[in-house]
């Protein structure tokens, strides 16, 4: 009877262990992240614009996904803010961008804070019903135990063409009057992430291999027990309340 009742105390311990372990979500904090585009018109003219409205999170498993309402467009012209959302992305259509990466969680795990490290990562794009492969240069700096920030080292360069929004890019011409507007969109991002954590809780490790091997072990003791032992655990920790 005692080895059962360890193995169930074992089995309680190491799952608390290890749902803190994968509980780590970090999410975008948006009134500290940034994410502007440049356009280019008239051949050498870049005018800087960005985004006020974003979402977004890296689970435990270093997916991230980061969603922009376009609606939220800023270029400091009211005028030009209506028609980008109306001749451009067609907002009522298609509401958000949405950027979804993939980071190796090992790197920001092992992060503490003060420490800088250098990522690039696969991800894609989906913008006006298409979507698109991306290859993210980035930076990211553990600001402190429960805020992470990442920043683009180079810019992204986007093909306005790929996503469909060739002919808005020709409709915002023709209406400006302009000669030209480049099809490629450099983008740049700061995105900066807070963890729901304190940081006692964000810094309990891992289970280790031989942790996980107990566990095992434990559970197939368990299962094994018959009805009868069971129910004698079940009083047995009854009566210990």
């Amino acid at each position: 009877m005692n080895r059962l009742t360890t193995a169930l105390l074992a089995i309680s311990l190491v799952s608390a262990s290890i749902a803190t372990a994968v509980a780590d979500t970090w999410t975008l904090n948006p009134e500290r992240s940034h994410l502007a585009f440049v356009s280019i018109k008239a051949g050498n003219i870049g005018e800087v614009h960005h985004f006020t409205e974003l979402a977004g999170s890296i689970n435990d498993q270093g997916q991230a996904v980061i969603d922009t309402t376009l609606d939220s467009v800023e270029t400091l012209i009211p005028i030009r803010n209506e028609r980008m959302r109306e001749m451009l992305f067609k907002t009522t259509q298609y509401s958000d961008a949405t950027l979804s990466a993939k980071i190796d969680p090992a790197q920001i795990a092992a992060m503490q804070p003060g420490d800088m490290i250098e990522v690039v990562a696969e991800s894609s794009l989906s913008l006006h019903g298409e979507t698109q492969p991306l290859i993210l240069k980035m930076q990211a700096a553990k600001l402190d135990d429960d805020t992470l920030m990442v920043a683009s080292t180079e810019p992204v360069v986007l093909d306005a063409a790929k996503f469909g929004l060739g002919e808005g890019v020709e409709k915002l011409r023709e209406i400006a009057g302009l000669d030209s507007i480049s099809n490629a969109v450099p983008v740049t991002f700061v995105m900066v992430f807070d963890s729901p954590t304190s940081a006692d809780d964000s810094a309990a490790a891992a289970p280790s291999a031989e942790t996980m091997a107990q566990y095992e072990a434990y559970r197939e003791i368990v299962e094994a027990m018959s009805s009868e032992q069971k129910e004698a655990v079940a009083a047995l920790f009854g009566a210990a309340r």
